[in-house]
């Protein structure tokens, strides 16, 4: 907590970030072929689809906790 008093938490966090994504941009372009823009354009798709993915099995898990809502 006193890391994030002192320092602005999106400098803090900045190269986990960037590794996240770059991730995903591996994951669409292995052999690094692809033009820049492209390969960005799709590690963000690639992005959304894990989030989504996540957003369900957080609904799956909830409705197993509570079965009644």
């Amino acid at each position: 907590m006193i890391l994030h008093a002192r320092y602005d938490s999106r400098e803090v966090t900045a190269s986990a970030r960037k590794a996240f994504l770059a991730r995903f941009e591996r994951e669409v372009d292995p052999m690094g072929v692809l033009p820049a823009e492209e390969r960005a354009t799709r590690a963000q798709s690639l992005r959304r689809a894990y989030f989504v993915r996540l957003a369900v099995k957080s609904r799956q898990a909830r409705a197993r906790r509570n079965p009644n809502h």
